[in-house]
């Protein structure tokens, strides 16, 4: 059987990353920045994974 490519879908990068900033947030005991870096490392990924398939 050939492996199926998951593709992601838009905006979905961004919806894990706010999650796990929330939840690194509230152990900080800030939730805003929390927040920021989760949106941060959310667009990372979304890009990084575009380019990665853009290439192939």
């Amino acid at each position: 059987m050939a492996k199926e490519k998951k593709n992601l879908e838009q905006g979905q990068g961004i919806a894990i990353g706010v999650a796990l900033g929330l939840m690194v947030g509230i152990a900080m005991d800030n939730i805003p920045i929390g927040l920021c870096i989760g949106v941060a490392l959310g667009a990372a990924y979304e890009g990084h994974y575009k380019n990665k398939n853009k290439d192939k």
